[in-house]
């Protein structure tokens, strides 16, 4: 999180609790934006209601769908078939990239495959000329319910996987009379945690727990301050053993994407990367023992100074509106070891 700069991250926060205490708590919910969708790029939302005036419909956007999971599964099978990684990573933008590289690198070209059940598909209305739309769909990933997020640039690419979480259901989506769904653009102020903010938060909270300046934003949780509890405590238990120790979470460029939810609120999609570094303090006696996770890419079981470990991980969270303020809850989650080094 320190890639924010912790000064800049009060500031946020402060702006982000002085939006929420900004209304009372039985104000009206605030009406849906049609505005756009994404952090990294922002969608012009379409002002016109005929589904024929649209960047994507939902019957694209159900072949879409179609035709990248069964791709996917198709490259996923192990074959001789040079280009095959390439072609896989292709596929993929944002932190799916990372996460479908290491999915090959880490099995030896063979990734797990997966059955897919029928989408449930949420698509934003945009304008025909729009150069970035993106659509959500929710369907079963090996019988679990999972949230695929497609995005098109040049062509449609898959941006994120996020799996819902035991006991977790999506939220009810806003949709018009035509079956469209709400993009909300990055600034949006009708939500507790704006789509721009949402990844600073999150990694704040992840990092520091209860006690950060973020606290209370974000419900507590395994993604969120029990992740926090672990750093402190492996740091307390490196530094006793004559380690160094820290893990911090960053957003990089990883893309976000964010629904209206019938309540008023919003489900923010967002990627995060957790770089986790422990460091000897002398050469000579110590040393770092690599874990199983990491061997496909470090050649060695132990290291004798530095051992750094990149993760991505995707998230899908519940953003409640201004007029019920909350706590945003992590709903889903995927993601793993994307990048080992050392020395």
């Amino acid at each position: 999180m320190r890639a924010y700069g912790r000064r800049w991250l009060l500031a946020l926060a402060a702006g982000v609790l002085a939006g929420a205490g900004a209304c009372s708590a039985d104000a009206a919910p605030p009406p849906p934006t049609s505005s756009a969708a994404a952090v990294s790029a922002t969608p012009t939302p379409s002002s016109s209601p005929s589904p024929s005036l649209v960047a994507v419909t939902k019957a694209e956007a159900a072949e879409v769908f179609t035709e990248i999971t069964a791709t996917d599964d198709t490259l996923r099978v192990k074959s001789d078939l040079d280009g095959r990684l390439r072609m896989a990573v292709d596929l993929t933008t944002g932190g799916q990239t990372p996460l479908s590289l290491a999915a090959y690198l880490s099995t030896d070209y063979a990734p797990p495959r997966y059955r897919w059940g029928a989408p449930a598909l949420f698509v934003p209305r945009f304008r025909p000329d729009e150069q970035a739309p993106w659509f959500t769909a929710l369907a079963t990933r090996d019988g679990r319910p999972t949230l695929l997020t497609f995005a098109r640039s040049d062509r449609w690419r898959l941006s994120s996987v996020a799996e819902l979480l035991p006991g977790q259901k999506l939220p009810e989506i806003a949709e018009d009379a035509e079956g469209y769904a709400t993009a909300l653009s990055p600034d949006d102020k009708s939500v507790t945690i704006s789509p721009q903010f949402m990844q600073p938060v999150h990694a704040s909270v992840a990092e520091t727990g209860s006690s950060g300046v973020t606290a209370g934003l974000v419900a507590a949780g395994p993604y969120t301050t029990e992740v926090a509890e672990q750093i402190a405590s492996l740091r307390e238990q490196a530094k006793a053993d004559g380690f160094s120790y820290d893990s911090i979470f960053s957003a990089d460029s990883f893309p976000v994407y964010a629904l209206r939810t019938a309540d008023g609120g919003a489900l923010i999609q967002y990627s995060l990367s957790r770089t986790t570094t422990t460091t000897t303090k002398t050469a000579e006696d110590d040393y770092i023992p690599v874990p199983d996770a990491a061997r496909w890419a470090i050649n060695s079981t132990v290291l004798r100074r530095t051992l750094r470990l990149v993760e991505t991980h995707q998230y899908a969270t519940a953003v409640p509106p201004i007029a019920k303020a909350g706590a945003a809850a992590v709903i889903a989650h995927d993601g793993g070891l994307t990048r080992a080094t050392g020395t």
